[in-house]
């Protein structure tokens, strides 16, 4: 066991991947010299060399189109969007391209290519620096998304990114970063394909993913002061969902609240509201509640905890659900 923060397992993980595989290199923006605006790529360059650990140009979709074409020649490139909200002009790559190419060419061709995307709120930094566009995404078939809470998870998720033979756009929560875990270099950690629970419990399930875990087991924690014992799901994947596991979640609990920072409206939760409540129906107490950001423009720092979820808004909706 080493302890590691999030940002240095996924080091450690992408160092893992440059090792293990000649073909694999990583581009994007001042990923190199600087080693990354969060030094996630720190001294990589140096190991690897400029061949293998690519400085881009400030152009997003050149970095997608370039990926594409690299993963078309047999290589396997992992590409970093500096922040969330400026993968955007890459857009059209990855969802009208990238995503269709294995559908398209009938299984001849993969499109092996990683996209790493800080992404979240909660650092006060601005509109475009702080967004969680994952629903986006998930909506467009083809794509896997994986959205790492710790560190050990971190490490071993990069590594089964780098593996796929489907694009993989890899969340990465930025305001967890700093968070400091166990990482087990020995024994990898379950598929990302497997959300996990967290936390035990019988009588509430939170699910959730990324930057909220943490908020989620905190909220748990104090809802068992009040006797409440909540149960918290890890999703770790948001494209695929594991249903089973949250399904069987509820139905021991009977009751649901799910969260993530992207806005309420339109967003995962509402899919896994529905899925719960088309399968385990009659097991639930109570309706299931959404837990997110208002449907705005990502807020100026100076109010984002505002717009974030906290422990007082899962209380709050564990309070309601309770009512019924």
């Amino acid at each position: 066991m080493t302890t590691m923060t999030i940002a240095k397992a996924i080091t450690a993980g992408l160092r893992r991947v440059l090792e293990q595989n000649p073909k694999s290199l990583l581009i994007g923006e001042d990923i190199g010299k600087l080693g990354g605006v969060y030094r996630v790529t720190e001294g990589l360059q140096a190991g690897f060399g400029e061949d293998r650990v690519v400085d881009s140009p400030l152009a997003e979709s050149g970095i997608i189109g370039t990926s594409i074409g690299l993963a078309l020649r047999g290589y396997t490139p992992i590409a970093e969007i500096q922040f969330d909200g400026f993968v955007f002009p890459a857009f059209n790559q990855i969802t009208t391209q990238l995503a269709k190419m294995r559908s398209r060419s009938e299984g001849r061709f993969g499109a092996p290519v990683v996209i790493r995307i800080p992404y979240g709120g909660g650092i006060g930094s601005i509109e475009h620096h702080s967004e969680s566009p994952e629903a986006l995404f998930a909506h467009t078939a083809g794509l896997r998304i994986m959205v790492p809470s710790n560190a050990h998870d971190a490490y071993w998720m990069i590594q089964e990114a780098a593996a796929s033979q489907d694009p993989v756009i890899f969340f990465e929560p930025k305001r967890r970063y700093w968070l400091k875990g166990e990482v087990d270099t020995e024994n990898p950690a379950p598929p990302a394909a497997a959300a996990q629970v967290v936390r035990p419990g019988r009588d509430a399930t939170i699910v959730t993913y990324g930057p909220l875990v943490p908020v989620a087991l905190a909220a748990a924690e104090a809802a068992q002061e009040d006797g409440r014992s909540v149960e918290v799901v890890d999703l770790r994947s948001v494209s695929p969902i594991d249903f089973d596991t949250v399904v069987e979640s509820v139905e021991k609990t009977g009751r649901l609240v799910v969260t993530h920072e992207a806005p309420t409206f339109g967003g995962i939760g509402g899919e896994i509201a529905a899925r719960v409540s088309e399968r385990a129906f009659l097991s639930m107490e109570a309706p299931a509640i959404r837990v997110g950001g208002f449907h705005m423009p990502y807020p100026v720092s100076k109010v984002e905890d505002q717009y974030l979820p906290d422990i007082d808004k899962l209380l709050d909706a564990l309070d309601r659900s309770f009512a019924y």
